[in-house]
Formats: structure tokens, C-alpha cells, sequence
């Protein structure tokens, strides 16, 4: 077994980028006079392994200088366009470079809305390596407001995806329960005993050989949401590692075009791509709409170029 998989596994509460993180910096000793202190050597019977557990750095919530691409902004709050590789808040594994680091640049008053140090003014979150849209509240009051709309489905969110496989139905629904997987805590899992209720609406807009253009509305938000449903359904998100999106295809002159074009993404296809709401202050009827970025919009053509004729952006539109 690897180093890094032998201390996570005798340690629950450490995970393997933790413990790749002691064994870099030092805090990890084997008796073995032939082990090389790195992740990947094979640990071996009979010697034993000490870890001298630290603690995680303080997550960072200083203002950064960092690109923002705002899509709208008043007194009361904003909507950004969060892109693929950035994290949305502070955290011990990501302490720094976050999109609340650049926010608290951008708005000094930010900081300490809502009480949370590491969150302040976050209403909701996407995972790292998801591009699209996010409301941000610049205080208290609506922020609670917004968080209301959530708690109550108040808000109208859609997602652009690339999955693996054919999906059969043109339409379908997704409802589940939403609990932590019971083999792999990073993981989530709707085939569990106890646990929220999740549901994702599902509209097939394009088929090649062998991806599916989606978009996916969720009715809840939970995390990993349509990642979860669409892996449990066999049809994992492009370039989603955690999930199986990156499982080998047969290769055949129809598919192997596909295949590269699918190799050739560094993160896993999907995109906030619509956020509707009513402004909690004014009233107003709010809707925001942010096309593919170029890393998706390049694998869409490739795979639907021929067969995909509606702009699914219109298609959220309902145009």
C-alpha cells in the first residue's frame, strides 16, 4: 500500500493530501532504513511508521488582488462568474486564493457579514473545479434573505454538463437522499439509509457516441448534487475523477475523435450557467445567464458539432 493510503486508512480523521502534507514536510519517520519518505513508496510488514500530526494552516482571509468577473453589482449585492481552478472560500487545503480572498478586496465592508470569518456574504457555493455563477450579499439582512430563497427553492439555478453514455430518457427526474458516501468521505451517495432529500430535473439537449450534453435544474442544493445523481446513474460528469468521469472508452474510428477531445479537458465538464432570483430589497425580477467558457465550449463542438443544432443557452431561455 502507498505511504499516503497507509496513514489515511490508519488515520480516518487524515486525509491523503494531509498526509502527503506531513510526509513533504517532515513530520513523517519509518524504521525501515530502505523507505523513501515520499507518497507513493509501498509501505512493508513489519516496521513500524510515526506521524507527528500538526495542525492545519489558519485559513487566510485577507484581501487579495485577485481577477474578478463581475456579471452584476449594486448597494446590496453581487453576481460573479466564478471560473474552473478557483476555490470559492478559504479552508485548511486552500487557505488562500480563494474567491472571498478577491471579494474583500473588491469589498472591504464584506468582511465579517453573516458571522462566518472564512464565508462572509457567501450564499451559496459550487465546487472548485465548476465554472458559473454566484450570488454574494454585502450584508446581513440579505443575506438571510437569500438564504431563505434557498432553503425554500426559491431561486431558479441550471447547469450545463457533459456526461459519459447515451442518457436514454429525454427528460427525467432525479430524487434521492443526500448523505456522506459510506466507503469514501470525500465522495456523497444517495444510496444511503439517512439523509437529505435531493432532487435534479435532467434535459437531454444532445447525444454523440458516446457523451450527452445535459442540463440539470436543481430543485435542491445539495453538495455534489448533479455529480452525485449523474455518476449514480451511470453517466459521470466528464473529467470528474472523484466521481468516474475519466473511465476509458472503446476506441473505434467514430469514437476516437471523442476521446481526445474529452482527454484534452483539465476539469470536469460542468458550468453554472443560469441564476434567477428576486432581489430582496427592490423586488426585482433578476436573471443571469453566463455562456460556456472556452475550455467547454471547444469539447461541446467537438463532440456535438454535427448533430447539435440548439444554442443551450436559448434553451435554458426557453427561446
Amino acid at each position: 500500500m502507498r505511504l499516503d493510503a497507509f496513514l489515511s486508512k490508519s488515520l480516518p480523521s487524515l486525509s491523503r493530501a494531509r498526509a502527503s502534507w506531513h510526509l513533504r514536510n517532515g513530520h513523517v519517520s519509518i524504521t525501515d532504513p530502505r523507505a523513501r519518505l515520499r507518497a507513493s513508496h509501498r509501505v512493508r510488514a513489519g516496521f513500524d511508521v510515526h506521524i507527528a500530526i500538526q495542525a492545519p494552516p489558519e485559513p487566510s482571509c485577507e484581501p487579495e488582488d485577485l481577477p474578478l468577473d463581475i456579471r452584476y453589482e449594486d448597494e446590496h449585492l453581487l453576481v460573479v462568474h466564478k471560473p474552473h481552478g478557483m476555490v470559492v472560500h478559504p479552508a485548511p487545503g486552500h487557505p488562500s486564493g480563494t474567491l472571498i480572498n478577491a471579494l474583500l478586496h473588491h469589498v472591504p465592508t464584506l468582511a465579517g457579514v453573516g458571522g462566518d470569518v472564512t464565508r462572509p456574504g457567501l450564499v451559496h457555493r459550487i465546487d472548485k473545479d465548476t465554472s458559473g455563477l454566484l450570488v454574494v450579499s454585502k450584508n446581513a439582512e440579505v443575506m438571510v434573505a437569500l438564504q431563505r430563497k434557498f432553503a425554500v427553492h426559491d431561486m431558479e439555478r441550471a447547469y450545463l454538463a457533459v456526461c459519459l453514455g447515451k442518457v436514454r430518457q429525454d427528460q427525467l427526474t432525479i430524487e434521492t437522499l443526500h448523505g456522506r458516501h459510506p466507503k469514501d468521505r470525500k465522495r456523497f451517495s444517495g444510496r444511503v439509509s439517512e439523509g437529505r432529500r435531493a432532487v435534479t430535473h435532467v434535459k437531454v439537449l444532445a447525444r454523440s457516441a458516446i457523451c450527452s450534453l445535459v442540463q440539470c435544474t436543481l430543485e435542491t442544493g445539495r453538495t455534489h448534487q448533479i455529480r452525485m445523481h449523474l455518476a449514480e446513474r451511470g453517466h459521470p460528469i466528464a473529467g470528474d475523477a472523484l466521481y468516474g468521469g475519466l473511465r476509458n472508452q472503446p476506441k473505434t474510428p467514430l469514437t476516437r475523435p471523442e476521446i481526445t477531445a474529452l482527454k484534452q479537458l483539465n476539469r470536469q465538464a460542468l458550468h453554472a450557467t443560469l441564476l434567477g432570483f428576486e432581489h430582496p430589497v427592490t423586488g426585482e425580477a433578476m436573471r443571469f445567464v453566463a455562456p460556456l467558457p472556452d475550455d467547454l465550449h471547444t469539447l461541446v463542438h467537438a463532440l456535438f458539432g454535427e448533430t447539435y443544432t440548439v444554442d443551450p443557452i436559448a434553451q435554458l431561455l426557453g427561446k
